[in-house]
């Protein structure tokens, strides 16, 4: 049995209660274990001066699917410098991909453990692409992965929710596709929206009613999250609100709240939808609504969404307010993609400027959110990757909620009238790593049910990262001493050493299977594809995986008591 010790350092770890204690941490076999001090180990390393946590999780991030190749293929640019291609690594287990807003598969798995992460969930896999999703996750090294099946837009479903079908035939469908696509949980996006834009509705409210379906988006959500529910799955429904990044939106994003009648649902990049329209702009920031509301309703959880000054690209399914967006494209081209008149995406080039009072009011907008919600284990960071944008700023924005005279200075430099009059300015609460530590590992690790995940109690798995301590915390969050994925070291002082393959999150709730009538009647007559032919079995998502572990998450059946 292959064991290590990692000597002096100071644990930091939410989910045990461990703020900052000094001692030993010991690994068997990929799990943490204690073991007495006088114990021989395998290896030992030395984290004196520094904090050790556990490997960070972004519970939000496109990693995975069409889109992101789309984007690939929009923004060749992003994959060269200057003229000519980006240079390869001088590191031989590096094999060449490279990219900054839309990254190789290759370069995304480098450079989230060169930071410390060891997990990353894709949130919106298109069930007609399930297959290729998992397939490009699996060629992600050394990260563990997941994704959330899109659903809410989808025709079988809209069908079902106008013709009244029994709650219990809808709950079925859901479970249904979540195995059939093994998926960790359901994301909705733009509830209705994409649908009846494809029957020229350019704008659909909460209770808004669908062009051609009759249904409304608040009718969407209850259904999906009571499904959810009911199937017993760990991560609440996870909803891309309506009217995203329309000024005025926060009305939407607080109907989306009460539109879960108390039931558990994750309000995902909020930061587009906390927008007033107050002021001479018709263009202001609602984050102080927002954060109310989120305070007021424990049943929700949230994550940012943080826009990054410069050029990223954005990448929905939210085919609706992609079309809207296509006229600020940066550069100049756009690509809206459909599968099975089902689902799709749209991805638009987007350059976020300082000196645009509109993208500086957005920066400070989500900042406000992270440091008005009172409690850090509903809030999870994150920059909607690429959305808001690239994943490696996240050091850059951790600075910024430690370090209140880093973030006047910065803010100092934006539009004058948004440096002028934002709330931000009178925000004093600075993060502690403790709350790091929680918006980065053990927050996504609760959401999303994963037990041994987001910690370091004994038996959790041996993912672990190791900061040197620094006053300057991007410094700190940029480039780990150590990072250990399942007990192996992985990444040291920013260079990867190992190349592990990643395990693969996926839920199998139970259901009815006699929904599978339905199904096939459905696919028959509307679907290219058989949907006896749609289910991806254990085996062929090992083998979509590069043969990493498989990783199924508990469902625990339970009835909505306020459905």
């Amino acid at each position: 049995m292959s064991t290590l010790r990692l000597r002096g350092g100071r644990i930091v770890d939410p989910a045990n209660g461990i703020d900052g204690d000094v001692r030993d941490l010991c690994v068997r076999d990929g799990r943490i274990v204690e073991l007495p001090a006088e114990a021989s180990v395998d290896e030992a390393f030395d984290a004196t001066g520094c904090v050790v946590m556990a490997g960070g999780i972004d519970m939000h991030t496109h990693i995975g699917g069409g889109k992101m190749n789309l984007a690939r293929l929009l923004l060749p640019e992003d994959h060269r410098s200057g003229r000519d291609p980006v240079a390869r690594s001088t590191n031989p287990l590096e094999l060449a991909s490279c990219g900054g807003c839309a990254p190789g598969t290759l370069a995304t798995g480098y450079r989230y453990v060169e930071m410390g992460y060891t997990a990353a969930f894709e949130p919106a896999m298109a069930a007609s692409n399930a297959r290729h999703t998992h397939m490009e996750m699996g060629d992600i090294p050394i990260l563990d992965h997941g994704a959330y099946v899109m659903l809410g837009n989808d025709e079988l479903f809209l069908r079902m929710l106008a013709e009244r079908h029994d709650h219990e035939r809808i709950r079925d469908y859901v479970g249904w596709t979540i195995n059939a696509t093994k998926a960790m949980g359901v994301k909705v996006v733009n509830p209705g929206g994409i649908s009846a834009f494809k029957f020229n509705q350019r704008q659909l409210d909460v209770d808004g009613e669908h062009a051609h379906w009759r249904i409304t988006p608040r009718e969407v959500l209850h259904t999906l999250a009571r499904a959810l529910t009911d199937l017993g799955v760990a991560h609440p429904l996870h909803i891309h609100a309506s009217n995203l990044g329309v000024a005025g939106n926060i009305e939407s994003t607080l109907a989306t709240i009460a539109a879960l009648d108390g039931l558990p649902g994750h309000l995902t990049h909020v930061q587009f939808h906390s927008y007033g329209s107050e002021g001479p702009r018709q263009f202001s920031s609602a984050a102080l609504r927002l954060a109310e509301a989120v305070n007021a309703n424990p049943n929700v959880s949230i994550d940012v969404g943080q826009i990054m000054f410069g050029q990223t690209v954005t990448a929905s399914g939210d085919t609706m307010r992609q079309h809207a967006n296509a006229d600020h494209a940066n550069p100049r081209k756009w690509i809206g993609a459909d599968i099975e008149c089902d689902a799709g995406c749209g991805v638009v080039p987007f350059r976020y400027r300082e000196q645009s009072h509109v993208n500086a009011l957005q920066w400070a907008i989500g900042l406000e959110l992270f440091l008005l919600v009172d409690d850090p284990w509903r809030v999870v960071l994150t920059t909607d990757h690429p959305n808001g944008a690239p994943f490696t700023s996240y050091p850059h924005l951790i600075r910024l909620l430690m370090d209140k005279s880093f973030r006047d200075e910065q803010l100092a430099k934006l539009h004058p009238e948004v440096a002028a009059h934002s709330a931000l300015r009178e925000i004093k609460r600075e993060y502690t790593l403790q709350e790091i530590a929680v918006l980065t590992r053990a927050a996504p690790a609760r959401l999303l049910g994963l037990r041994d995940r987001g910690r370091l109690g004994v038996g959790a798995a041996a993912d672990i990262a190791v900061y040197r301590e620094d006053a300057n915390a991007e410094a700190m969050f940029t480039r780990p001493d150590y990072v250990f994925k399942d007990g192996t070291l992985v990444a040291r002082a920013g260079r990867i050493v190992a190349t592990p393959v990643g395990g693969t999150h996926f839920a199998e709730p139970e259901y009815d299977r006699s929904i599978e009538a339905t199904l096939q009647r459905h696919g028959e007559r509307h679907l290219s594809v058989n949907p006896r032919h749609a289910a991806i079995g254990r085996d062929e998502l090992c083998r979509c995986c590069g043969g990493g572990r498989l990783l199924p998450q508990a469902c625990f059946q339970q009835s909505a008591a306020t459905a």
